[in-house]
């Protein structure tokens, strides 16, 4: 049974710093591409940013020079390091896994987590 796991959500002023961690569980780890997503109230699940089993990244334009999406193929983990929040990232953010790589930013993953809440204040 596949399961990803979120964390690391919480409260902070614009311009402060946050960490998501993702940890999957169930399949072959590196056959997944894993990317994380966001849903702020009222609007449509958005990607964020993706990332392929070599490496390979892909991000909103919203979040360019701000996010970092990395892996930790030996703990088994992945991570959205946010730098520079602003409210518009306000949102629940969900960890997800699909073995089509050419969905990068596409919401039709296949496997998601609960989300987790980020909330950056003014």
């Amino acid at each position: 049974q596949v399961q990803l796991v979120e964390s690391g959500g919480g409260s902070v002023q614009s311009g402060g710093s946050l960490r998501l961690s993702c940890s999957p569980s169930g399949y072959t780890y590196n056959s997944y591409y894993m990317a994380w997503f966001r849903q702020a109230p009222g609007k449509e699940r958005e990607g964020v940013a993706a990332i392929g089993e070599d490496g390979t990244t892909t991000y909103a334009e919203s979040v360019k020079g701000r996010f970092t999406i990395s892996q930790d193929n030996a703990k088994n983990a992945v991570y959205l390091q946010m730098n520079s929040l602003k409210p518009e990232d306000t949102g629940m953010y969900y960890c997800a896994a699909d073995p089509r790589w050419w969905l990068q930013l596409q919401a039709k993953y296949v496997y998601w987590g609960q989300g987790t809440q980020v909330t950056v204040s003014s």
